[in-house]
């Protein structure tokens, strides 16, 4: 086995891992010891201490992702039970649903991989330097194989891979031949092309947050971004009307055949209306339209620092509206999925929303992402997701 390289970095990047980060970005390195595009790297501080085993990427801004604190001599058997480690948990704790992530990168020490189950299938993402080597692929897969799925897709993120340098790819399925499904979540079915849509597919990030506003839901509903119909589709059981908005046809085609899965069981028809967001609301808002139940599920407003005042802005808008719009003992459930914009700061927005509005709010519940995509609070960046839910007087 050739030797590791060793890669010094600076007292803030030493700091930043010995508080329980596993990121160290560029500007921190000090020396890389001429170590390969994703290379299995040891990282020392400016005193030559060993501060752990990294994955280290040649051209990204995060240029190292510790992957153990100790010294790793067989990468593949540590990714082999790493792998292990996030099927068993997600054993442990996922319920009533057979979609639900398998692999969330950092947040189960395999920094560069995500991984989701639809049912019988597969769907993966690689997103750095040293999980796109051949020999981690072939880990990988050899431990997913054994979950017995009919097919592994893989997601290609064309920037992601420039950025990384990475060879061009397209996305597609890795093995098997069939590339569609049809997977439940709390009761409720769902169509699924590995091949299309967002990222590595549905929003399964908002599963327990979509049973949570379904247990307040009551009356006229109106579910905003509503993209496949995740929220919309739960909705129905419990409103007695829904409409759900979304400015992309394609994902508004899909929703209404999800809606057909469920027509048996909920009884009523959705409204789906093809519009943008932000104009539907101020109409609405403006002719009077009011309803009992409101769900705001934009995209990432704010994807970088930079874009923090902007996506506030836009976040207080789109709420500020439906506070306007929803009857005296009304629901709203208010979601951001940006990291960038904090928990206090998202909850702030609304408070401001809802004090120029003249309504009181009342907290019924302060979510995240299902447990599935679990947070790690020395890793800010893998607690993303924020879902509230009130009663609006």
């Amino acid at each position: 086995m050739p030797p590791v390289p060793t890669i010094k970095v600076s007292s803030r990047g030493a700091k930043r891992l010995k508080d329980g980060h596993v990121w160290v970005y560029r500007s921190d390195i000090t020396s890389d010891g001429s170590a390969a595009p994703g290379a299995l790297v040891r990282v020392v501080d400016d005193r030559g201490k060993t501060l752990g085993s990294a994955l280290y990427s040649s051209s990204s801004q995060i240029a190292i992702r510790l992957i153990s604190p100790d010294e790793v001599k067989d990468l593949s058997e540590l990714l082999h039970k790493r792998i292990q480690a996030a099927i068993a948990y997600r054993e442990r704790f996922v319920h009533n649903t057979d979609a639900y992530r398998v692999v969330f990168s950092e947040a189960d020490s395999l920094p560069g991989l995500i991984v989701d189950r639809y049912n019988n299938l597969l769907s993966l993402q690689v997103v750095t330097q040293a999980m796109d080597a051949e020999p981690v692929r072939q880990v990988v897969l050899e431990e997913l194989n054994k979950l017995n799925p009919e097919a592994i897709a893989e997601r290609v993120d064309p920037k992601i891979r420039e950025l990384e340098q990475l060879p061009v790819k397209e996305s597609g399925l890795l093995q098997g031949d069939k590339s569609t499904t049809i997977f439940t979540m709390n009761d409720v079915r769902f169509h699924f092309d590995a091949l299309e849509g967002q990222k590595t597919g549905a929003f399964l990030d908002q599963r327990e947050n979509y049973a949570a506003a379904a247990r307040y839901a009551r009356g006229e509903a109106l579910d905003v971004f509503t993209y496949q119909g995740g929220f919309a589709l739960h909705l129905a059981r419990a409103c007695s009307s829904v409409t759900a908005v979304d400015s992309s046809r394609p994902a508004l085609e899909v929703a209404d055949r999800n809606a057909a899965l469920n027509a048996a069981q909920n009884g009523r028809e959705i409204e789906w209306i093809e519009a943008n967001a932000f104009d539907l609301l101020r109409d609405y808002s403006s002719s009077g339209k009011h309803y009992d139940t409101i769900v705001l599920d934009p995209p990432a407003f704010a994807k970088s620092k930079r874009a923090l005042d902007t996506a506030l802005r836009g976040y207080k808008e789109l709420n500020l509206r439906a506070l306007k719009m929803l009857r005296s003992g009304g629901i709203l459930v208010s979601c951001s999925c940006s990291f960038h914009v904090s928990a206090p700061e998202f909850l702030a927005m609304v408070a401001a929303a809802a004090n120029d509005a003249h309504r009181t709010l009342r907290l019924l519940e302060s979510r995240g992402q299902a447990q599935d995509h679990p947070s790690v609070p020395s890793i800010p960046e893998t607690a993303y997701l924020k879902c509230l839910i009130f009663h609006v007087s």
